[in-house]
């Protein structure tokens, strides 16, 4: 699951639930999220400010009269500045606030001003949740297009049973996956991104390798990541950070990279530039030798054609192509060997766009029918340009299943 970017407002009102809001909290930090909260008065009695404030990094929110904050319309902003706004636990006191407009604190303030989506988790005793005005309040609510995750029936705190007990964090992560990637285009697609250099070994000391970053291939991973796919990156040596809300598994030669590339995705992007050749390894250092290394070269496992002609072949297969000349030629001849649906040329070796280790790149778009040229773009745009051509390439294969069927 991944946040990233998200921002999430926690409203936390007066129950004892409000212990679960605390392992809410820290989900959301995991999952890569930005989570400010707002403690009522009432849910102080049951959570410190302290805690809150340690577990979500950012200053707990109570007073409505704090000068500091409300000289810059605190309220306001945190009410539009989140992209989402969750009540948990909610209680039936402050869901009948919400229901009929109230605003006598900082959280039912915010609530009334905010202009997006508020999700509900409530959490009372079973006779207060049957309750008709509750009830009625809940429809209400539901008709403005609140999303109310029902309680769960169980034992209460009060020592009664039935229905009241908040929905576990868990539950409540997967509802704010839901809401922001449930409708995305990617959504329920696995998908495999290659990424970085490979390091053939010669010995415990010396290495081959290549200058590739893993710059593009990780703003790829991301990319694909936030139109809602499940994505596993499999990395080489990079100075990169692990992208948040997806898989990484790190490799360094391309014999590794080729085994952690196994299993069955719909869609494999192979953006890594893997070493052509290793090298037989010696165990101990190689001294030099009238002036040289005696290196015995050993040719590499393809991986983009064995992802390309596999039985469990993925739907789209993209590789990458690294050309000191003749670059559309070659990328050409490139998608016809290795079986793949398209090719992102990039020229190398020119000191005007160095592309690798750099920011920004230009690439060649090269399929069957389409010969598409983007230049001088950051690479996280080129990531999002690929990624629509990725979705849009997915949408005519589903389309042309359907006349097949």
């Amino acid at each position: 699951m991944n946040l990233t970017h998200k921002k999430i407002l926690l409203i936390i009102s007066g129950g004892i639930a409000a212990y679960k809001s605390l392992d809410l909290i820290r989900q959301i930090k995991k999952a890569g999220g930005d989570v400010q909260c707002v403690l009522t008065k009432a849910g102080a009695e049951f959570v410190t400010p302290l805690s809150v404030s340690a577990l979500s990094e950012n200053k707990c929110y109570m007073d409505l009269w704090d000068l500091t904050d409300e000289s810059e319309m605190g309220h306001i902003r945190l009410s539009r500045e989140a992209d989402l706004v969750v009540v948990a636990p909610a209680t039936a006191n402050i869901i009948a606030k919400i229901t009929h407009g109230m605003a006598d604190d900082l959280a039912t303030t915010t609530l009334l001003a905010t202009n997006k989506p508020v999700m509900i988790a409530p959490a009372m005793n079973p006779c207060m949740w049957g309750n008709q005005a509750t009830q009625d309040n809940i429809k209400t609510l539901r008709k403005r297009g609140f999303t109310i995750l029902d309680p769960q029936i169980g034992e209460m705190a009060c020592g009664e049973t039935g229905q009241g007990r908040m929905v576990e964090p868990d539950d409540i992560m997967n509802a704010i996956n839901d809401f922001f990637f449930k409708d995305k285009p990617l959504a329920g697609k696995h998908v495999l991104v290659t990424s970085g250099p490979t390091f053939e070994p010669i010995d415990p000391v010396r290495f081959i390798g290549n200058r590739s970053s893993g710059k593009q291939g990780h703003a790829i991973a991301c990319a694909l990541r936030d139109q809602g796919a499940n994505v596993t990156l499999v990395s080489g040596p990079t100075a990169l950070p692990d992208p948040n809300g997806l898989k990484t598994i790190h490799v360094e030669t391309a014999v590794e990279m080729m085994n952690a590339c196994q299993g069955n995705y719909d869609i494999a992007v192979c953006a890594a530039a893997v070493a052509d050749y290793g090298v037989k390894h010696h165990d101990q250092k190689q001294k030099k030798s009238n002036g040289a290394l005696d290196i015995e070269l050993t040719e590499n496992p393809d991986i983009l054609q064995t992802i390309s002609t596999s039985k469990n072949r993925p739907s789209i297969v993209i590789g990458f192509a690294a050309e000191t000349e003749n670059l559309v030629q070659h990328a050409k001849e490139k998608l016809l060997k290795k079986s793949c649906d398209a090719i992102v040329a990039n020229q190398v070796g020119n000191k005007d766009n160095p592309v690798f280790g750099s920011d920004t790149t230009s690439i060649y778009w090269i399929t069957k029918t389409v010969n598409e040229v983007h230049e001088n773009l950051s690479k996280s745009t080129m990531a999002a340009i690929l990624t629509d051509k990725i979705i849009e390439m997915m949408s005519d294969k589903a389309q042309e299943k359907d006349k097949v069927a």
